[in-house]
């Protein structure tokens, strides 16, 4: 009979069991976990209060950990008048909701034609969107500028209109390989039963492909409007009209001649969104990116 093999851990299962082991345990564990959250929440916390403190508090050193003076809430009121935050939101959301829209109808079909359809080179095809992920994104910026300036074959200027966001946030080989890994885990047979009763390639993705793949469908939704949400290089580029701009890059062209508590709330503002979307749609997150299997 063979023995069990040993497993070879720093601390011993005895000891781990033992008292002093487990409020040894726990106290590390606590302080860890403590710590990585103040690192992590602390630079929220400091935005958060310091659009309640005064200019001059706010450029205090030492700084203040509260608002001495009380909660001032007129800088929010402040910033959304000299921002005119409420078209910078509504310009954000559209390139978001838009760029969204575009990578649902572009990278899905796309990872379903490689994963399901299998076309002649579909190896080939594939293996190039994942050599784009080893292109670092600055060394892509002008040759996309390039594109977005005169789109070959048609020649039009894209300049100052949401095409310029919406169509290279679709062309994304990270949320296709994503895609197409997920579709692969999908049985054949499935697939083939409901080719027998006559619905075609569309059908089978429409009514079946898609229903099942929804965790995935929430991580690249997510990814997808977050990107475009903070993406600050590429709209300062393609999106000069200062009426066009996204709320990031407003914020930064205005920055020096606003107030410190003005801009912090103004930054608060513009981070609120993604925030939201993040603690309302976190588990899909990991639902996602570690589905990889259906059970029959």
């Amino acid at each position: 009979m063979q023995n069990a093999p040993r497993v070879r851990t720093l601390v011993s299962p005895h000891r781990l069991n033992s008292r002093r082991g487990r409020i040894v345990y726990w106290s590390v564990l606590v302080f860890m976990l403590v710590t990585f959250t103040l690192v992590f929440v602390f630079p929220l916390y400091w935005m958060v209060t310091g659009a309640l403190k005064s200019p001059e508090e706010l450029s205090q050193i030492p700084p203040t950990p509260f608002p001495t003076g009380g909660f001032n809430w007129d800088a929010y009121a402040e910033a959304w008048d000299l921002l005119d935050l409420g078209t910078l939101l509504k310009n954000t959301v559209l390139y978001a909701v838009g760029a969204w829209l575009f990578t649902m109808a572009v990278d899905v079909t796309a990872a379903y034609a490689l994963s399901k359809l299998r076309p002649v080179f579909g190896g080939a095809i594939l293996g190039g969107m994942l050599a784009t992920l080893m292109i670092p994104p600055m060394v892509l910026l002008l040759p996309t500028y390039v594109t977005v300036l005169d789109l070959p074959i048609l020649h039009v200027n894209l300049l100052n209109t949401p095409w310029a966001i919406w169509l290279p946030a679709a062309a994304n080989g990270f949320n296709i390989f994503l895609l197409k890994r997920f579709f692969d885990s999908i049985p054949r047979e499935l697939l083939e039963a409901a080719e027998m009763d006559g619905a075609s390639p569309v059908r089978v993705l429409w009514s079946i492909v898609l229903p099942i793949s929804r965790p995935i469908l929430g991580v690249v939704s997510i990814f997808t409007v977050i990107n475009v949400w903070r993406d600050f290089v590429w709209p300062l580029l393609v999106l000069p009209d200062t009426e066009k701009m996204t709320v990031s890059v407003a914020i930064n062209s205005l920055s020096q001649t606003m107030p410190q508590n003005a801009l912090t709330a103004a930054l608060v503002i513009a981070s609120l969104p993604t925030i939201i979307v993040f603690f309302l749609f976190q588990r899909h997150i990991m639902a996602g990116l570690t589905a990889g299997s259906l059970k029959g």
